[in-house]
């Protein structure tokens, strides 16, 4: 390369230099920071958590006994008109009569098939499911999130790319300009020039224009302020320690959907449980202490008071109710065969999901190593084709050939370790393992 085109790029790059030091680097563990702290669906998902945490209580399953506090007063005035059995008649107007009753009462189920035992494992399990779902969704927004910012490292690079292929064809533009000048070429020569440089700034607006929406996305992703501008770290780096024995038996354990459905299932065995107890009977004890007093303004009491406890025992039992407990339960055995299956089916699917990435992942690393000397190789071919062309032995669709060839195998190039780094994502994600 000779000391011109040096001395142009180093000044794109000061100049790109200068104009990044003002502008925020948003790093990935930054995004992901933000996105934990304000991304709606993670937020909605941990509430939902927390109304599954609170629901966990004994009182909640029904082994907590009752208790209530009860007041009555009732009031009357009345014009009454007595006969009585000797034949006397009590007559009286605006008569009064109250009648005040209050008390604490207590009722208490103390067996019923062990039903109240099975719902309280149940909540507990439903809080596990809570977990799991929740997890769930970090993960997948945190690979959002991962995914859009990687990307926008692989667009920013293709910018980087364009720009220095614009550089390039400004300057065959200006090198044809005064051949033509001098009488060595010919306008058909610059205007071909001057075609391709329009259409490398076309290519240049459009990927600017990406470059900015797929910005937008991420703030949308990160919930904050859509217009906030930032700047992505330069070049991605690649985990190429992943092996599949390992992902494979992380899938198996820490999956969240495998363990949602894992969880189902066990809430199904518990659905069995609480459908078996209504074949026993269930047993409640009462209890309570309870204050009267009346008063009437006629009739042979006119007033009363009394208090004192009442207690009682009470037990029922499901004779016959047309076979809908036998027929209850098979169904709920049903289910339990139906929560196998879906396990198996979802182990199955992550397991081929997860063998069908990861040669994705190592056909994509090799594809880095490759289409990294392929860049290289691609630029010697530039500087020389370009030098060649100043000194006028070479057609101008040979010099648009290699510009083509540069700039096409520095998108493959940076592709390449865009897609490494979108499986490694994917299967950490199918592992449960994404760092957060």
């Amino acid at each position: 390369m000779n000391n011109y085109n040096y001395v142009t790029i180093l000044f794109v790059f000061f100049g790109l230099t200068n104009l990044l030091i003002g502008q925020e680097i948003l790093t990935v563990e930054e995004a992901v920071q933000i996105a934990l702290e304000n991304n709606y669906q993670i937020k909605i998902a941990a509430i939902e958590l927390q109304i599954d945490e609170v629901s966990v209580s004994m009182g909640n399953a029904g082994m907590l006994p009752q208790v209530e506090l009860s007041l009555t007063d009732n009031n009357s005035i009345q014009n009454l008109s007595q006969t009585r059995s000797d034949g006397s008649v009590v007559e009286r107007d605006n008569a009064k009569n109250n009648s005040l009753n209050y008390g604490i009462a207590l009722d208490w189920t103390l067996f019923d098939g062990l039903k109240m035992f099975a719902d309280y494992e149940q909540l507990k399990e439903t809080q596990k499911l809570g977990e799991a779902q929740l997890k769930q969704v970090i993960l997948n927004k945190v690979g959002e999130v991962m995914i859009t910012y990687f990307d926008l490292v692989q667009q920013k690079q293709q910018l980087t790319a364009l720009d220095s292929t614009i550089i390039i064809s400004e300057q065959r533009v200006d090198l044809a300009y005064n051949r033509f000048t001098i009488g060595k070429a010919s306008k058909l020569e610059v205007l071909n020039a001057q075609v391709d440089l329009n259409t490398d700034e076309t290519l240049m607006q459009r990927q600017k224009e990406l470059y900015v929406n797929t910005k937008v996305q991420l703030n949308q992703y990160l919930a904050r302020d859509l217009k906030i501008d930032f700047e992505v770290v330069p070049e991605i780096f690649v985990d190429q320690a992943l092996q599949l024995p390992e992902l494979e038996t992380l899938v198996a354990k820490e999956n969240p959907t495998l363990q949602a459905e894992q969880i189902n299932k066990k809430i199904s065995e518990l659905e069995l449980k609480q459908t078996r107890a209504l074949r026993y009977p269930t047993i409640f004890a009462s209890t309570g202490y309870n204050f009267g007093r009346t008063e009437s303004s006629l009739g042979f009491t006119t007033n009363s008071n009394s208090r004192g406890w009442n207690y009682g025992f009470g037990a029922s039992l499901n004779v016959f109710d047309g076979f809908n407990q036998n027929r209850n339960e098979k169904i709920a055995k049903i289910q339990i065969e139906n929560s196998e299956v879906a396990i198996a089916q979802r182990t199955q699917e992550l397991m081929s999901l997860l063998n069908t990435t990861y040669q994705t992942y190592l056909t994509n690393i090799s594809l880095i190593e490759l289409e990294g000397k392929n860049e290289a190789i691609a630029q010697e071919n530039m500087e020389i084709t370009v030098e060649k062309y100043r000194i006028g032995i070479i057609p101008t669709i040979e010099f648009r050939t290699a510009q083509l060839n540069y700039i096409n195998a520095k998108v493959r190039h940076s592709n390449a370790k865009f897609q490494a780094k979108l499986s490694e994502i994917i299967l950490k994600q199918l592992a449960g393992n994404l760092v957060l």
